[in-house]
């Protein structure tokens, strides 16, 4: 046992500590990288199911092009569109009210797109298998459904305000169909109507065609909202480019021929509407002059008849200059009259008293009635005969003038009408293409992947992370020092090509010097041996004794049985006689790397019964040859200088064997046949054997795996080795792999090896 062996100071100095080290961060985040590829792989298989499952989606457009303003009614005169006025409509104002139920509900009405038809059977599974699934078809007969036994057509379900929304299941019978929403059951005949009552109201329905008997049918009535709602969410309505007047409508869906029906219905109802939107002044205002022109016609049969009989009864009166002058001015102002009542007539059918232009009307109005009372009261001065005679020839012409102007005016506005229209134009009316614009199924899966990727790059960082904070695995030497007051006397890399022969059932050569004698893990073997030997207590004068190396680890899997092998090969090299013992009798493995049988070794010599014992000790006290008995437990290996004590029969108590005096006996007699003994003993948590054997060494190793072992356990193995006042004297940090982005890859360079 080492007792001379200085203890490390912790370093004073902490400041890397306190540094994030981003490389060394980014390491611990590509460890992720079996999530980041299993999330990204059920990423894309998840774009491949959603692909399958969602039914392809085509889309149908339309062009419409909007007039600023009306120009025929202005092109027949300044008088005509003075009486009409004009139409204007922004493309902007048109496509909102495309989406109105008032151009919307018509189209429902006529495909009865209220009603909604589905089929029950067809399952998750069913939608991945087939690349796409039927759905209903809408058209002015009825909707049709088609499955896989039959088709469905209903060409009428109305339904009470309670019923609507709801679902009901219709299904073929013997004698026709049932109808029933799991509360009432109603029973028909295919192809005839039929009205129903029900606990919540009225039924009506027509069913013209059903699958086979027993296959069950959805179907459900929509209300005027929820339908009109689900159309603009499928609809698409704007302005192609800036101020160009021609609105754009795009409709998309899972059945290109429904999708075409209902937009095509769409754009031929905004048309009609907008038709009607256009001629509507005229048709109010025709109709307020056919119900003036029978009585002003009337009224002038009237005032001709009184004014004849006037002449038959007087004769012709010749009236005067001033007379004359005055009937002129009065029937030019009653002409105005009835011209400015006509207009306020016309204004009062769309506006009130209150408003501007009436007002204004009501003004001139008042101003004329003033100046005919003046002229009234001028001819009251006239012969009464004369009076009269101006009074019916006034009446008669101005009833003519009033009657012939209605008159023209209506004829003209009839001329209007007939070739009035609207100010929308269709350019292109919507068409099946049948080209299915979704899913892009490229584009989802390379999503999908991206997307699974990323999740996994998340979910692996956090759990490598969490895995790194809560185990701190061994990787820096200097962290090591400062932890347990040992010093790391050596860092031994990774040789690549052994670990690619280790991969190999049938390569079980571990020996450095056989498979890769020029990698720099051999130089560092070769520099512990260095290491070793000048930290060794010095050779007494007299008698020969081994230097006893133990070398143990924390845990199992450390490669302690790796670095004993080719620690005694390299001091074979000194043609110094080794002696390698497996104390290891539980799990050892040396007869494996040595190619040896694990037979005949060191627990097979300690159970020896008493009497055997007791004769190879009478043989060394007589000074007889020392290695009789143990000769036999004692095996040459392959190599030159190296013998092997292999570790023997497992026995049931590895750790009271070496206890017994024979083991002490044991190396005794060793010491003084070899000139170094390497033990190789069992990990320091996993039994108890290695401080018993530290009793015997002059060095104690303790291996511990780089990136692998844990801090806590190496540290507290180190702890019960102190306890059972066993010093550890080095610690060999194994399994060294270099990276660029690891802050501790300058310690594989400890060594230096030729690798020409």
């Amino acid at each position: 046992m080492s007792t001379d062996s200085k203890n490390l100071s912790k370093p004073i100095s902490q400041e890397d500590n306190d540094d994030i080290d981003l490389m060394a961060l980014l390491l611990v985040l590509l460890k992720g990288w079996k999530v980041v590829v299993f999330f990204a792989v059920l990423g894309l298989l998840i774009g491949i199911l959603y692909s399958r499952y969602v039914n392809p989606t085509y889309k149908s457009d339309a062009l419409i092009q909007i007039e600023e303003n009306s120009q025929g009614i202005a092109a027949l005169g300044e008088s005509i569109s003075e009486l009409v006025g004009s139409e204007t409509s922004k493309a902007e104002t048109e496509a909102e009210l495309i989406r109105s139920r008032m151009i919307l509900e018509p189209v429902v009405n006529l495909l009865h797109l209220r009603i909604r038809l589905t089929d029950p059977n067809i399952s998750a599974i069913d939608k991945i298998k087939s690349s796409s699934i039927d759905t209903q078809l809408n058209t002015p007969e009825g909707v049709l459904l088609k499955t896989e036994d039959g088709q469905v057509q209903v060409s009428q379900f109305d339904v009470s305000q309670a019923y609507l929304n709801q679902p009901f299941t219709l299904t073929r019978s013997a004698t026709g169909f049932v109808l029933t929403n799991g509360f009432d059951e109603f029973k028909g005949q295919i192809g005839q109507p039929h009205k129903f009552k029900g606990v919540d109201g009225q039924i009506h329905i027509t069913v013209n065609e059903l699958p086979t008997e027993g296959y069950p049918i959805n179907i459900s009535k929509q209300s005027v909202k929820a339908t009109t709602d689900a159309i603009n969410t499928a609809l698409s309505v704007s302005e192609r480019g800036q101020k160009t007047g021609i609105i754009q409508l795009s409709m998309t869906g899972t059945n290109q021929q429904q999708v075409t029906a209902i937009l095509n219905q769409i754009v031929i109802s905004y048309v009609n509407q907008n038709q009607s939107r256009g001629t509507e002044e005229t048709t109010k205002t025709l109709a307020f002059m056919e119900t003036q022109i029978p009585l002003l016609k009337q009224k002038l049969e009237d005032s001709e008849a009184v004014f004849n009989e006037f002449r038959k009864e007087y004769g012709t009166i010749d009236v005067g200059q001033e007379a004359g002058i005055l009937l002129g001015e009065n029937a030019q102002i009653d002409a105005q009259l009835n011209e400015l009542k006509l207009k306020k007539a016309d204004l009062t059918t769309y506006y009130t008293e209150e408003h501007p232009l009436v007002i204004q009307i009501n003004e001139q109005l008042a101003v004329l009635n003033n100046r005919k009372q003046e002229i009234d009261n001028t001819i009251a001065g006239l012969p009464e005969i004369q009076r009269e005679f101006l009074k019916l020839s006034e009446d008669t012409a101005i009833n003519r003038e009033i009657y012939l102007t209605l008159l023209k005016n209506y004829e003209q506005l009839k001329i209007v009408k007939a070739g009035q229209g609207g100010f929308a134009r269709i350019i292109d009316l919507p068409i099946s293409t049948f080209n299915a614009i979704a899913p892009k199924k490229l584009q989802i899966m390379t999503l999908a992947l991206l997307l699974g990727a990323m999740l996994g790059a998340i979910l692996g960082a956090i759990l490598v992370l969490l895995r790194s904070l809560l185990r701190n695995v061994v990787k820096d030497p200097e962290r090591l020092e400062a932890k347990t007051g040992i010093p790391v006397i050596a860092t031994i890399p990774r040789s690549p090509l052994l670990s690619r022969l280790s991969k190999s059932k049938k390569s079980a050569d571990r020996m450095l010097a056989h498979v890769d004698h020029n990698s720099l893990s051999y130089e560092a073997i070769k520099s512990l041996r260095t290491n070793l030997m000048f930290g060794m207590p010095k050779e007494g004068l007299t008698a020969r004794s081994a230097k006893v190396i133990l070398i143990t680890g924390e845990s199992p899997g450390v490669g302690k049985s790796f670095i004993v092998a080719n620690l005694s090969e390299v001091f074979a090299q000194l043609n110094k006689k080794i002696l390698v013992i497996d104390a290891d009798m539980r799990l050892g493995e040396l007869h494996k790397i040595f190619n040896m049988s694990q037979y005949n070794g060191l627990a097979d010599y300690l159970m020896q019964d008493n009497s055997r014992l007791t004769q190879i000790d009478n043989i060394q006290k007589d000074n007889a040859v020392s290695n009789l008995g143990i000769a036999d437990f004692i095996h040459p290996t392959a190599m030159d200088h190296i013998d092997f004590i292999p570790r023997g029969k497992h026995p049931h108590n590895p750790a009271s064997l070496l206890m017994n005096d024979n083991f002490g006996q044991l190396m005794a007699e060793l010491k003084s046949q070899y000139d170094y003994i390497i033990i190789d003993s069992p990990p320091v948590l996993a039994a108890s054997d290695a401080m018993v054997l530290g009793q015997y060494a002059d060095k104690v190793l303790m291996v511990t795996r780089y990136d692998d072992s844990i801090e806590g356990q190496l540290v507290y193995a180190v702890k019960q080795m102190n306890k059972s006042n066993i010093q550890v004297d080095g610690i060999i940090l194994n399994d060294v792999q270099q990276g660029l982005m690891s802050k501790y890859s300058y310690h594989y360079n400890y060594a230096y090896g030729n690798n020409q």
